[in-house]
């Protein structure tokens, strides 16, 4: 499913127009982005968990020539699904 797909689908469930639907989500993102940049984390009880994690720098391969290379450390955005949204996936 892509955005516009997802603003369809939430602009039917929820009764609302597509534009109401895209500025929600919109809102959703920019929100938990904002979070996670400043270093928080966002929980949807049943859903899951937004976070941020580090991941330390680390020695990698070139898989085209071999040869060694470094990689850099970063941050990485990471998602936990809640019981609920595993569950129901699963059924």
């Amino acid at each position: 499913m892509n955005k516009a797909e997802l603003v369809d689908a939430i602009a039917s469930e929820a009764k609302l127009s597509k534009v109401d639907s895209e500025k929600a989500l919109d809102a959703f993102v920019n929100q938990t982005t904002k979070a996670l940049k400043g270093g928080g984390r966002v929980a949807l009880v049943g859903f899951g968990s937004f976070s941020v994690v580090k991941r330390a720098a680390r020695n990698g391969r070139n898989p085209q020539t071999g040869k060694a290379i470094k990689i850099a450390a970063k941050k990485v955005a990471k998602f936990k699904a809640g019981a609920d949204l595993a569950t129901k996936v699963n059924k």
